[in-house]
């Protein structure tokens, strides 16, 4: 029986609350400062890269200042492991010059504000908001929420703009946060771009893309169960 995207949302909320309750931010920050430079740096880069950049990243460039006190060859030498290492940089600059001459060397907690940076959209934007500040500005949308809310029936758009219009009118503000850390995690451990693994997913019962193995498995377990 087919059910509303709005239960779908519920049910999915629900499951994946439950499947992965220690699910967090993965880029590692201690600040609003550090977790927009590694935000911008995870563009098209793994965050477990990011990581490994930024742990020496962090000690050497403390505050917006540190950034442009140096030429922006260094900067880019510095990141130049997590790929596009020329317009990173050369945003990072812009952003932090921006932040000391018209935030007071802060990160404004603003949406409008935000996007005023070098190399902010909207998702760098949400990421800070949500997990900095803890403001649920909107719903996160990467390349594993974007797959996944597909796959599930949560919209048919590929562009994230409208992912994240659709998912925000049926996802319930208070989880807008937490949603996009939940369907990362179950993209990245089971329900992947290739091969995903339907027959050990919780949602393979509630997905309108789940695979034929995955009814077949899920068949034989349930035969095998009432044979008990």
């Amino acid at each position: 029986m087919r059910i509303s995207k709005k239960k779908q949302a519920d049910e999915v909320i629900r499951r994946l609350k439950a499947e992965y309750p220690d699910a967090h931010c993965a880029l590692l920050h201690t600040s609003a400062f550090e977790l927009l430079i590694a935000t911008i740096l995870s563009a098209q880069c793994t965050d477990e890269r990011v990581n490994i950049v930024t742990s020496e990243l962090f000690r050497k460039y403390r505050t917006p200042h540190d950034y442009l006190s140096v030429p922006q060859t260094e900067l880019e030498r510095d990141i130049h492991s997590t790929g596009f290492f020329r317009n990173k940089a050369k945003n990072i600059r812009a952003a932090c010059q921006r932040i000391i001459e018209e935030f007071g060397g802060e990160v404004p907690m603003s949406m409008e504000e935000l996007l005023t940076l070098g190399g902010v959209a909207r998702k760098t934007a949400n990421v800070v908001m949500g997990n900095a500040f803890g403001i649920a500005s909107g719903v996160v949308v990467d390349t594993h929420v974007g797959r996944l809310a597909r796959r599930l029936g949560l919209t048919r758009h590929e562009s994230p703009e409208k992912v994240e219009r659709d998912l925000a009118k049926l996802v319930p503000k208070e989880h807008w946060i937490m949603l996009p850390h939940w369907l990362i995690y179950h993209g990245r451990q089971v329900c992947k771009a290739r091969n995903p693994n339907c027959a050990g997913c919780v949602l393979n019962d509630i997905c309108p893309s789940r695979s034929t193995q995955a009814l077949i498995e899920g068949a034989r377990n349930s035969k095998a169960s009432s044979s008990k």
